[in-house]
């Protein structure tokens, strides 16, 4: 952990409620696929029928609409793996690490959308709101556009994490135990 960039990120958190551009951000190298060490050159792909990678999400799936989930699929699956997870971040949030807003885990290997993944019983872990579900887009307003990365881990092993768990239990489950990674960005700006 690097204190000075946690002491700005506090002081910028204000902003969060009264809007406007934060001084200090997450930052793209505190996102799990970064921490983990993930590659995303495999055959693993992921996308989602409501955006392209690198367009804006649309109002329905953020805070500001119904907070729909996000209507993910993805193909590819390498060998060795057993099961998949699911974490969404915003490295742009004027937070100390990246703001979580979705975790899924233990995804079967079988399914091939979100939708199917949350039908088939996969464990849905704590979003920064500490609830067990999709947390809407909702960055602070005025700020510039914020980015949502979904990244999606095929992993060698099944998690035992118990019930619905935080951002720092799951990247210590997938340590050493990622097989390949796909990510997808979306934007959203208020």
């Amino acid at each position: 952990m690097q204190p000075g960039h946690t002491i700005r990120s506090i002081g910028s958190m204000p902003r969060m409620v009264v809007g406007g551009i934060p001084s200090e951000r997450a930052g793209d190298e505190r996102l799990a696929y970064r921490r983990l060490g993930a590659d995303s050159s495999g055959e693993l792909e992921l996308s989602c029928d409501a955006f392209a990678d690198g367009e804006p999400i649309p109002i329905e799936y953020t805070a500001d609409g119904a907070s729909r989930d996000p209507p993910l699929r993805w193909s590819g699956l390498p060998a060795n793996a057993k099961c998949f997870v699911l974490i969404a971040e915003d490295p742009d949030a004027p937070t100390p690490e990246p703001f979580v807003h979705w975790i899924v885990t233990n995804i079967p290997t079988s399914v091939r959308t979100i939708s199917q993944a949350i039908a088939s019983g996969a464990e849905i872990g704590k979003s920064s709101m500490l609830r067990a579900s999709w947390a809407g887009c909702a960055p602070p307003r005025g700020d510039t556009p914020h980015r949502y990365v979904f990244q999606l881990f095929a992993v060698d092993r099944e998690l035992d994490l118990g019930a619905h768990p935080g951002r720092s239990a799951v990247l210590e489950a997938l340590d050493d135990h990622v097989v390949d990674c796909a990510l997808l960005t979306g934007t959203y700006r208020r």
